[in-house]
Protein backbone atom coordinates (compact mmCIF):
# COMPACT_ATOMS: atom_id res chain seq x y z
CA UNK A 1 0.00 0.00 0.00
CA UNK A 2 1.52 3.28 -1.03
CA UNK A 3 0.82 6.65 0.49
CA UNK A 4 1.33 10.01 -1.14
CA UNK A 5 3.59 12.34 0.81
CA UNK A 6 2.80 15.88 -0.26
CA UNK A 7 5.45 18.45 0.47
CA UNK A 8 4.50 21.00 3.11
CA UNK A 9 6.52 24.13 3.57
CA UNK A 10 6.38 26.46 6.57
CA UNK A 11 8.53 27.80 9.34
CA UNK A 12 8.13 26.50 12.88
CA UNK A 13 5.90 28.82 14.92
CA UNK A 14 7.40 31.09 17.57
CA UNK A 15 7.05 29.63 21.12
CA UNK A 16 4.70 32.40 22.30
CA UNK A 17 2.59 31.88 19.18
CA UNK A 18 2.19 28.24 20.11
CA UNK A 19 0.57 29.16 23.44
CA UNK A 20 -1.83 31.54 21.72
CA UNK A 21 -2.67 28.64 19.40
CA UNK A 22 -3.47 26.54 22.48
CA UNK A 23 -5.91 29.22 23.63
CA UNK A 24 -7.68 29.18 20.28
CA UNK A 25 -7.86 25.38 20.25
CA UNK A 26 -9.11 25.31 23.83
CA UNK A 27 -11.97 27.69 22.95
CA UNK A 28 -13.01 25.49 20.03
CA UNK A 29 -12.85 22.30 22.09
CA UNK A 30 -14.85 23.85 24.92
CA UNK A 31 -17.54 25.04 22.52
CA UNK A 32 -17.97 21.63 20.90
CA UNK A 33 -17.91 19.59 24.13
CA UNK A 34 -20.21 21.79 26.20
CA UNK A 35 -22.77 21.88 23.39
CA UNK A 36 -23.48 18.21 24.00
CA UNK A 37 -24.96 19.12 27.43
CA UNK A 38 -25.61 22.88 27.51
CA UNK A 39 -28.90 22.51 25.63
CA UNK A 40 -30.22 19.75 27.93
CA UNK A 41 -31.17 22.11 30.74
CA UNK A 42 -32.82 24.48 28.25
CA UNK A 43 -35.09 21.79 26.78
CA UNK A 44 -38.14 22.37 29.04
CA UNK A 45 -38.09 26.11 28.26
CA UNK A 46 -37.63 25.46 24.53
CA UNK A 47 -40.48 22.96 24.63
CA UNK A 48 -42.82 25.49 26.23
CA UNK A 49 -41.83 28.14 23.71
CA UNK A 50 -42.02 26.05 20.53
CA UNK A 51 -44.74 23.62 21.63
CA UNK A 52 -43.22 20.27 20.70
CA UNK A 53 -44.09 17.01 22.48
CA UNK A 54 -42.14 15.02 25.08
CA UNK A 55 -41.56 12.35 22.46
CA UNK A 56 -40.03 14.86 20.07
CA UNK A 57 -37.82 16.46 22.74
CA UNK A 58 -35.06 13.85 22.43
CA UNK A 59 -34.39 14.90 18.83
CA UNK A 60 -32.90 18.21 19.98
CA UNK A 61 -30.11 16.19 21.57
CA UNK A 62 -30.07 13.25 19.17
CA UNK A 63 -29.79 15.38 16.01
CA UNK A 64 -26.52 16.85 17.30
CA UNK A 65 -25.03 13.55 18.46
CA UNK A 66 -25.97 11.71 15.25
CA UNK A 67 -24.35 14.25 12.95
CA UNK A 68 -21.35 14.74 15.22
CA UNK A 69 -20.67 11.07 15.85
CA UNK A 70 -21.14 9.85 12.29
CA UNK A 71 -18.99 12.51 10.58
CA UNK A 72 -16.00 12.72 12.94
CA UNK A 73 -13.63 10.53 10.92
CA UNK A 74 -14.53 12.37 7.72
CA UNK A 75 -13.90 15.70 9.46
CA UNK A 76 -10.53 14.54 10.72
CA UNK A 77 -9.45 13.30 7.32
CA UNK A 78 -10.58 16.48 5.58
CA UNK A 79 -8.30 18.46 7.89
CA UNK A 80 -5.41 16.29 6.68
CA UNK A 81 -6.31 16.86 3.04
CA UNK A 82 -7.30 20.53 2.76
CA UNK A 83 -5.19 22.01 5.57
CA UNK A 84 -5.89 22.37 9.28
CA UNK A 85 -6.07 26.14 9.46
CA UNK A 86 -8.57 26.32 6.61
CA UNK A 87 -10.63 23.44 8.03
CA UNK A 88 -10.57 24.95 11.51
CA UNK A 89 -11.90 28.31 10.33
CA UNK A 90 -14.57 26.69 8.12
CA UNK A 91 -15.70 24.60 11.09
CA UNK A 92 -15.87 27.63 13.40
CA UNK A 93 -17.82 29.74 10.91
CA UNK A 94 -20.27 26.91 10.22
CA UNK A 95 -20.74 26.10 13.90
CA UNK A 96 -21.42 29.75 14.73
CA UNK A 97 -23.91 30.11 11.86
CA UNK A 98 -25.74 26.91 12.88
CA UNK A 99 -25.87 28.14 16.49
CA UNK A 100 -27.34 31.48 15.44
CA UNK A 101 -29.91 29.66 13.29
CA UNK A 102 -30.90 27.46 16.24
CA UNK A 103 -31.15 30.41 18.59
CA UNK A 104 -33.48 32.21 16.18
CA UNK A 105 -35.53 29.08 15.37
CA UNK A 106 -39.27 29.66 15.39
CA UNK A 107 -40.21 26.00 14.94
CA UNK A 108 -39.22 22.59 16.24
CA UNK A 109 -38.13 21.44 12.76
CA UNK A 110 -35.77 24.39 12.28
CA UNK A 111 -34.24 23.85 15.73
CA UNK A 112 -33.58 20.18 14.96
CA UNK A 113 -32.02 21.10 11.60
CA UNK A 114 -29.80 23.69 13.28
CA UNK A 115 -28.66 21.15 15.88
CA UNK A 116 -27.79 18.67 13.12
CA UNK A 117 -25.76 21.38 11.37
CA UNK A 118 -24.02 22.13 14.65
CA UNK A 119 -23.08 18.47 14.92
CA UNK A 120 -21.80 18.32 11.35
CA UNK A 121 -19.55 21.38 11.74
CA UNK A 122 -18.54 20.17 15.19
CA UNK A 123 -17.35 16.95 13.57
CA UNK A 124 -15.16 19.06 11.29
CA UNK A 125 -13.92 21.26 14.11
CA UNK A 126 -13.20 18.89 17.01
CA UNK A 127 -10.62 16.57 15.38
CA UNK A 128 -9.03 19.52 13.59
CA UNK A 129 -8.51 21.32 16.90
CA UNK A 130 -6.77 18.29 18.39
CA UNK A 131 -4.69 17.78 15.23
CA UNK A 132 -3.54 21.41 15.42
CA UNK A 133 -2.44 20.76 18.99
CA UNK A 134 -0.73 17.48 18.07
CA UNK A 135 1.34 18.99 15.28
CA UNK A 136 2.08 22.27 17.07
CA UNK A 137 3.41 20.96 20.39
CA UNK A 138 6.22 18.45 19.96
CA UNK A 139 8.59 19.39 22.80
CA UNK A 140 7.68 16.90 25.59
CA UNK A 141 7.25 19.42 28.42
CA UNK A 142 5.24 21.85 26.30
CA UNK A 143 3.19 18.99 24.88
CA UNK A 144 2.37 17.81 28.41
CA UNK A 145 1.10 21.24 29.44
CA UNK A 146 -0.92 21.69 26.27
CA UNK A 147 -2.56 18.28 26.53
CA UNK A 148 -3.23 18.88 30.21
CA UNK A 149 -5.36 21.87 29.25
CA UNK A 150 -7.02 20.05 26.36
CA UNK A 151 -7.72 16.92 28.40
CA UNK A 152 -9.19 18.97 31.24
CA UNK A 153 -11.58 20.66 28.82
CA UNK A 154 -12.50 17.35 27.19
CA UNK A 155 -13.37 15.90 30.59
CA UNK A 156 -14.99 18.96 32.18
CA UNK A 157 -16.85 20.32 29.14
CA UNK A 158 -20.04 18.43 29.95
CA UNK A 159 -20.15 19.73 33.51
CA UNK A 160 -19.36 23.27 32.33
CA UNK A 161 -22.26 22.89 29.89
CA UNK A 162 -24.62 22.06 32.76
CA UNK A 163 -23.44 25.10 34.71
CA UNK A 164 -23.61 27.47 31.74
CA UNK A 165 -26.93 26.04 30.57
CA UNK A 166 -28.49 26.51 33.98
CA UNK A 167 -27.24 30.10 34.25
CA UNK A 168 -28.34 31.15 30.77
CA UNK A 169 -31.75 29.49 31.03
CA UNK A 170 -32.50 30.85 34.48
CA UNK A 171 -31.26 34.42 34.03
CA UNK A 172 -31.65 35.04 30.29
CA UNK A 173 -33.47 32.82 27.79
CA UNK A 174 -33.08 29.28 26.48
CA UNK A 175 -32.02 30.68 23.10
CA UNK A 176 -28.82 32.04 24.63
CA UNK A 177 -27.63 28.45 25.10
CA UNK A 178 -27.16 28.57 21.32
CA UNK A 179 -26.37 32.25 20.80
CA UNK A 180 -23.46 32.05 23.26
CA UNK A 181 -21.46 30.12 20.66
CA UNK A 182 -21.39 33.09 18.30
CA UNK A 183 -19.12 35.41 20.34
CA UNK A 184 -16.93 32.45 21.34
CA UNK A 185 -16.55 31.49 17.68
CA UNK A 186 -15.74 35.06 16.61
CA UNK A 187 -12.88 35.24 19.12
CA UNK A 188 -11.61 31.81 18.04
CA UNK A 189 -11.81 32.66 14.32
CA UNK A 190 -9.79 35.85 14.82
CA UNK A 191 -7.29 33.94 16.93
CA UNK A 192 -6.98 31.17 14.34
CA UNK A 193 -6.43 33.67 11.54
CA UNK A 194 -3.59 35.30 13.49
CA UNK A 195 -1.91 32.50 15.42
CA UNK A 196 -2.55 29.14 13.70
CA UNK A 197 0.22 28.58 11.18
CA UNK A 198 -0.58 27.83 7.54
CA UNK A 199 1.39 25.34 5.48
CA UNK A 200 1.61 25.64 1.72
CA UNK A 201 1.19 22.26 0.10
CA UNK A 202 3.05 21.29 -3.05
CA UNK A 203 3.19 17.99 -4.83
CA UNK A 204 0.38 15.44 -5.26
CA UNK A 205 -2.62 15.75 -2.97
CA UNK A 206 -3.84 12.49 -1.36
CA UNK A 207 -7.29 11.38 -2.43
CA UNK A 208 -10.28 11.02 -0.14
CA UNK A 209 -11.34 7.43 0.47
CA UNK A 210 -14.98 7.82 -0.61
CA UNK A 211 -16.11 4.18 -0.10
CA UNK A 212 -14.41 4.10 3.31
CA UNK A 213 -16.03 7.40 4.25
CA UNK A 214 -19.51 6.14 3.32
CA UNK A 215 -19.03 2.85 5.17
CA UNK A 216 -17.69 4.30 8.43
CA UNK A 217 -20.08 7.25 8.48
CA UNK A 218 -23.00 4.87 8.01
CA UNK A 219 -21.61 2.57 10.71
CA UNK A 220 -21.18 5.38 13.23
CA UNK A 221 -24.61 6.82 12.41
CA UNK A 222 -26.20 3.40 12.94
CA UNK A 223 -24.27 2.86 16.17
CA UNK A 224 -25.20 6.22 17.72
CA UNK A 225 -28.81 6.01 16.50
CA UNK A 226 -29.16 2.45 17.78
CA UNK A 227 -28.05 3.37 21.29
CA UNK A 228 -30.09 6.60 21.25
CA UNK A 229 -33.18 4.61 20.25
CA UNK A 230 -32.48 2.05 22.98
CA UNK A 231 -32.56 4.86 25.52
CA UNK A 232 -36.07 5.92 24.50
CA UNK A 233 -37.70 2.85 22.90
CA UNK A 234 -35.93 -0.02 24.66
CA UNK A 235 -33.61 -2.80 23.53
CA UNK A 236 -36.40 -4.90 22.03
CA UNK A 237 -37.29 -2.20 19.49
CA UNK A 238 -36.62 -3.33 15.89
CA UNK A 239 -35.01 0.04 15.20
CA UNK A 240 -32.59 -0.50 18.10
CA UNK A 241 -31.26 -3.91 17.25
CA UNK A 242 -31.65 -3.34 13.51
CA UNK A 243 -29.42 -0.28 13.51
CA UNK A 244 -26.91 -1.86 15.92
CA UNK A 245 -26.69 -4.96 13.71
CA UNK A 246 -26.27 -2.72 10.67
CA UNK A 247 -23.45 -0.87 12.46
CA UNK A 248 -21.58 -4.13 13.01
CA UNK A 249 -21.94 -5.15 9.35
CA UNK A 250 -20.78 -1.74 8.10
CA UNK A 251 -17.82 -1.66 10.50
CA UNK A 252 -16.66 -5.09 9.30
CA UNK A 253 -17.01 -3.95 5.70
CA UNK A 254 -15.05 -0.78 6.54
CA UNK A 255 -12.17 -2.73 8.07
CA UNK A 256 -12.01 -5.08 5.08
CA UNK A 257 -11.97 -2.10 2.70
CA UNK A 258 -9.25 -0.29 4.64
CA UNK A 259 -6.96 -3.29 4.21
CA UNK A 260 -7.02 -2.90 0.43
CA UNK A 261 -7.67 0.82 -0.16
CA UNK A 262 -4.88 2.76 -1.87
CA UNK A 263 -5.66 5.88 0.19
CA UNK A 264 -7.35 4.54 3.36
CA UNK A 265 -9.48 6.91 5.42
CA UNK A 266 -8.14 5.33 8.62
CA UNK A 267 -4.95 3.27 8.19
CA UNK A 268 -5.45 0.25 10.43
CA UNK A 269 -1.95 0.65 11.85
CA UNK A 270 -3.25 3.70 13.75
CA UNK A 271 -5.79 1.78 15.81
CA UNK A 272 -3.83 -1.48 15.96
CA UNK A 273 -0.91 0.19 17.71
CA UNK A 274 -1.10 -1.19 21.25
CA UNK A 275 -0.74 2.11 23.08
CA UNK A 276 -3.13 4.00 20.83
CA UNK A 277 -5.68 1.19 21.03
CA UNK A 278 -5.46 1.28 24.83
CA UNK A 279 -5.83 5.07 24.79
CA UNK A 280 -8.91 5.01 22.53
CA UNK A 281 -10.51 2.29 24.68
CA UNK A 282 -9.79 4.28 27.85
CA UNK A 283 -11.42 7.40 26.41
CA UNK A 284 -14.46 5.33 25.39
CA UNK A 285 -14.87 3.80 28.86
CA UNK A 286 -14.29 7.11 30.63
CA UNK A 287 -16.84 8.74 28.31
CA UNK A 288 -19.43 6.09 29.16
CA UNK A 289 -18.91 6.56 32.88
CA UNK A 290 -18.78 10.35 32.71
CA UNK A 291 -21.99 10.81 30.75
CA UNK A 292 -23.68 8.51 33.25
CA UNK A 293 -22.50 10.74 36.09
CA UNK A 294 -23.88 13.89 34.49
CA UNK A 295 -27.20 12.23 33.68
CA UNK A 296 -28.01 10.56 36.99
CA UNK A 297 -26.47 13.03 39.41
CA UNK A 298 -28.40 15.75 37.57
CA UNK A 299 -31.61 13.73 37.90
CA UNK A 300 -30.89 13.13 41.58
CA UNK A 301 -30.12 16.76 42.41
CA UNK A 302 -33.15 18.15 40.59
CA UNK A 303 -35.79 15.44 41.07
CA UNK A 304 -34.83 14.04 44.49
CA UNK A 305 -33.33 17.08 46.24
CA UNK A 306 -35.24 19.82 44.40
CA UNK A 307 -32.26 21.78 43.05
CA UNK A 308 -32.83 24.51 40.47
CA UNK A 309 -31.01 24.30 37.12
CA UNK A 310 -28.30 26.79 38.07
CA UNK A 311 -27.83 25.18 41.49
CA UNK A 312 -27.27 21.88 39.74
CA UNK A 313 -24.57 23.39 37.58
CA UNK A 314 -22.88 24.94 40.63
CA UNK A 315 -22.91 21.55 42.35
CA UNK A 316 -20.54 20.24 39.68
CA UNK A 317 -18.00 23.06 40.09
CA UNK A 318 -15.81 21.26 42.69
CA UNK A 319 -15.62 18.27 40.37
CA UNK A 320 -14.41 20.52 37.55
CA UNK A 321 -11.81 22.06 39.87
CA UNK A 322 -10.48 18.64 40.84
CA UNK A 323 -10.44 17.56 37.21
CA UNK A 324 -8.36 20.59 36.19
CA UNK A 325 -6.00 20.09 39.15
CA UNK A 326 -5.50 16.41 38.34
CA UNK A 327 -4.99 17.17 34.65
CA UNK A 328 -2.22 19.65 35.39
CA UNK A 329 -0.51 17.50 38.03
CA UNK A 330 -0.79 14.44 35.81
CA UNK A 331 0.52 15.85 32.56
CA UNK A 332 3.29 17.96 34.12
CA UNK A 333 4.50 15.63 36.88
CA UNK A 334 2.98 12.16 37.02
CA UNK A 335 2.58 11.10 33.37
CA UNK A 336 6.22 12.00 32.48
CA UNK A 337 7.36 10.10 35.56
CA UNK A 338 5.05 7.08 35.55
CA UNK A 339 3.48 6.96 32.07
CA UNK A 340 -0.11 6.08 31.10
CA UNK A 341 0.35 2.47 32.23
CA UNK A 342 0.22 3.72 35.82
CA UNK A 343 -1.81 6.91 35.55
CA UNK A 344 -4.79 5.62 33.54
CA UNK A 345 -5.43 2.54 35.75
CA UNK A 346 -5.00 4.82 38.79
CA UNK A 347 -7.68 7.15 37.42
CA UNK A 348 -9.97 4.25 36.56
CA UNK A 349 -9.62 2.89 40.10
CA UNK A 350 -10.54 6.28 41.54
CA UNK A 351 -13.56 6.21 39.21
CA UNK A 352 -14.65 2.91 40.77
CA UNK A 353 -14.30 4.39 44.27
CA UNK A 354 -16.27 7.50 43.37
CA UNK A 355 -19.06 5.53 41.73
CA UNK A 356 -19.39 3.13 44.68
CA UNK A 357 -19.49 6.15 47.00
CA UNK A 358 -22.44 7.54 45.02
CA UNK A 359 -24.44 4.34 45.53
CA UNK A 360 -24.96 5.32 49.18
CA UNK A 361 -27.01 8.42 48.35
CA UNK A 362 -30.62 8.48 49.56
CA UNK A 363 -33.49 10.96 49.71
CA UNK A 364 -32.06 12.54 52.89
CA UNK A 365 -28.44 12.92 51.72
CA UNK A 366 -26.72 16.29 52.05
CA UNK A 367 -24.46 17.92 49.50
CA UNK A 368 -21.42 18.61 51.70
CA UNK A 369 -21.27 15.21 53.39
CA UNK A 370 -22.61 12.83 50.75
CA UNK A 371 -22.43 14.35 47.26
CA UNK A 372 -19.36 16.57 47.26
CA UNK A 373 -16.75 13.90 48.18
CA UNK A 374 -17.60 11.41 45.38
CA UNK A 375 -17.85 14.20 42.81
CA UNK A 376 -14.36 15.40 43.78
CA UNK A 377 -13.00 11.86 43.60
CA UNK A 378 -14.51 11.34 40.15
CA UNK A 379 -13.20 14.72 39.01
CA UNK A 380 -9.68 13.72 40.00
CA UNK A 381 -10.21 10.37 38.29
CA UNK A 382 -11.20 11.96 34.98
CA UNK A 383 -8.30 14.40 35.21
CA UNK A 384 -5.96 11.42 35.55
CA UNK A 385 -7.51 9.45 32.68
CA UNK A 386 -8.32 11.90 29.90
CA UNK A 387 -5.11 13.95 29.38
CA UNK A 388 -2.87 10.87 29.62
CA UNK A 389 -5.07 8.94 27.19
CA UNK A 390 -5.45 11.77 24.67
CA UNK A 391 -1.74 12.57 24.70
CA UNK A 392 -0.87 8.88 24.18
CA UNK A 393 -3.46 8.48 21.42
CA UNK A 394 -1.75 11.14 19.30
CA UNK A 395 1.89 10.51 20.26
CA UNK A 396 4.23 9.57 17.41
CA UNK A 397 1.49 9.66 14.77
CA UNK A 398 2.43 10.21 11.12
CA UNK A 399 1.73 13.89 10.46
CA UNK A 400 -0.22 13.04 7.33
CA UNK A 401 -2.81 11.26 9.50
CA UNK A 402 -2.86 13.52 12.58
CA UNK A 403 -6.41 14.66 11.77
CA UNK A 404 -8.00 11.24 11.44
CA UNK A 405 -6.06 9.90 14.45
CA UNK A 406 -7.36 12.84 16.46
CA UNK A 407 -10.87 12.15 15.19
CA UNK A 408 -10.64 8.68 16.73
CA UNK A 409 -10.29 10.31 20.16
CA UNK A 410 -13.51 12.28 19.66
CA UNK A 411 -15.23 9.24 18.15
CA UNK A 412 -14.29 7.10 21.15
CA UNK A 413 -15.65 9.68 23.59
CA UNK A 414 -18.86 10.16 21.58
CA UNK A 415 -19.53 6.43 21.18
CA UNK A 416 -18.72 5.87 24.85
CA UNK A 417 -21.18 8.57 25.84
CA UNK A 418 -23.89 7.08 23.62
CA UNK A 419 -23.33 3.58 25.01
CA UNK A 420 -23.17 4.78 28.60
CA UNK A 421 -26.27 6.95 28.39
CA UNK A 422 -28.41 4.30 26.67
CA UNK A 423 -27.21 1.31 28.70
CA UNK A 424 -27.25 2.98 32.11
CA UNK A 425 -30.61 4.64 31.46
CA UNK A 426 -32.14 1.29 30.50
CA UNK A 427 -30.70 -0.47 33.55
CA UNK A 428 -31.88 2.32 35.82
CA UNK A 429 -35.41 2.26 34.38
CA UNK A 430 -35.61 -1.52 34.84
CA UNK A 431 -34.38 -1.21 38.42
CA UNK A 432 -37.02 1.44 39.19
CA UNK A 433 -39.81 -0.71 37.72
CA UNK A 434 -38.72 -3.77 39.71
CA UNK A 435 -38.50 -1.71 42.91
CA UNK A 436 -42.02 -0.34 42.48
CA UNK A 437 -43.39 -3.81 41.71
CA UNK A 438 -41.95 -5.18 44.96
CA UNK A 439 -43.03 -2.24 47.15
CA UNK A 440 -46.79 -1.98 46.64
CA UNK A 441 -48.80 0.15 47.14
CA UNK A 442 -46.89 2.88 45.36
CA UNK A 443 -46.83 6.05 47.43
CA UNK A 444 -44.90 9.28 46.86
CA UNK A 445 -42.24 8.06 49.28
CA UNK A 446 -41.92 4.70 47.52
CA UNK A 447 -41.61 6.45 44.15
CA UNK A 448 -38.86 8.69 45.51
CA UNK A 449 -37.01 5.68 46.92
CA UNK A 450 -37.42 3.86 43.60
CA UNK A 451 -35.77 6.73 41.75
CA UNK A 452 -32.81 6.78 44.13
CA UNK A 453 -32.53 3.00 43.86
CA UNK A 454 -32.45 3.26 40.07
CA UNK A 455 -29.62 5.81 40.24
CA UNK A 456 -27.67 3.52 42.56
CA UNK A 457 -28.03 0.71 40.03
CA UNK A 458 -26.56 2.96 37.36
CA UNK A 459 -23.66 3.92 39.64
CA UNK A 460 -22.85 0.26 40.34
CA UNK A 461 -22.73 -0.43 36.61
CA UNK A 462 -20.63 2.70 36.13
CA UNK A 463 -18.22 1.36 38.73
CA UNK A 464 -18.09 -1.83 36.67
CA UNK A 465 -17.18 0.17 33.55
CA UNK A 466 -14.30 1.81 35.36
CA UNK A 467 -13.16 -1.51 36.85
CA UNK A 468 -12.96 -3.05 33.38
CA UNK A 469 -11.09 0.05 32.23
CA UNK A 470 -8.59 -0.26 35.08
CA UNK A 471 -7.77 -3.88 34.23
CA UNK A 472 -7.69 -3.31 30.48
CA UNK A 473 -5.46 -0.22 30.64
CA UNK A 474 -3.05 -1.88 33.07
CA UNK A 475 -2.66 -4.81 30.69
CA UNK A 476 -2.57 -2.98 27.34
CA UNK A 477 -0.50 0.17 27.85
CA UNK A 478 3.19 -0.31 27.22
CA UNK A 479 5.77 0.53 29.85
CA UNK A 480 7.17 4.06 29.88
CA UNK A 481 10.57 2.91 28.59
CA UNK A 482 9.07 1.01 25.66
CA UNK A 483 6.80 3.94 24.79
CA UNK A 484 9.69 6.40 24.73
CA UNK A 485 11.79 4.11 22.56
CA UNK A 486 8.99 3.70 20.02
CA UNK A 487 8.22 7.43 20.00
CA UNK A 488 11.88 8.20 19.37
CA UNK A 489 11.96 5.68 16.54
CA UNK A 490 8.82 7.21 15.00
CA UNK A 491 10.29 10.70 15.25
CA UNK A 492 13.50 9.53 13.61
CA UNK A 493 11.51 7.92 10.82
CA UNK A 494 9.57 11.12 10.18
CA UNK A 495 12.81 13.09 10.05
CA UNK A 496 14.16 10.81 7.33
CA UNK A 497 14.42 12.19 3.76
CA UNK A 498 10.99 10.82 2.87
CA UNK A 499 9.42 12.97 5.54
CA UNK A 500 11.90 15.81 5.87
CA UNK A 501 9.83 18.42 4.01
CA UNK A 502 7.01 18.06 6.56
CA UNK A 503 7.74 20.33 9.53
CA UNK A 504 5.96 19.83 12.83
CA UNK A 505 3.59 22.77 12.72
CA UNK A 506 -0.13 23.22 12.57
CA UNK A 507 -1.93 23.44 9.27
Amino acid sequence: MSQSSPVLQAAAPHPSRRWWTLGVVALAQLMVVLDSTVVNIALPSAQNDLGFSDGDRQWIVTAYSLAFGSLLLLGGRLSDLIGRKRTFIIGMVGFAAASALGGAAGSFELLVAARALQGAFGALLAPTALAVLTTTFTVPKERARAFGVFGAIAGAGGAIGLLLGGFLTEYFDWRWNLYINVPIAIVAIIGAAIFVAHIDRTGPRPKLDVPGTILVSGALFSLVYGFSNAETEGWDSPLTWGFLAGAVVLLVAFVLWQRRAAHPLLPLSIVLDRNRGAAYSSVLIAGAGMFGIFLFVTYYLQASLGYEAFQTGLAFLPMIAMLVLAAQLGTNIFVPRFGPKIMVPFGMTLGVIGMVYLTHLDVDSTYAADILPPLMIIGFAMGSIMPASIQTATLGIDRRFAGVASAMVNTSQQVGGSIGTALLNTLAATAATDYLASHLPVTAGVAADAAVHSYATAYWWGAGFFAVGAIMSALLFRTRTDTRARAAAAAAAQDSPAHAPEPVVAH
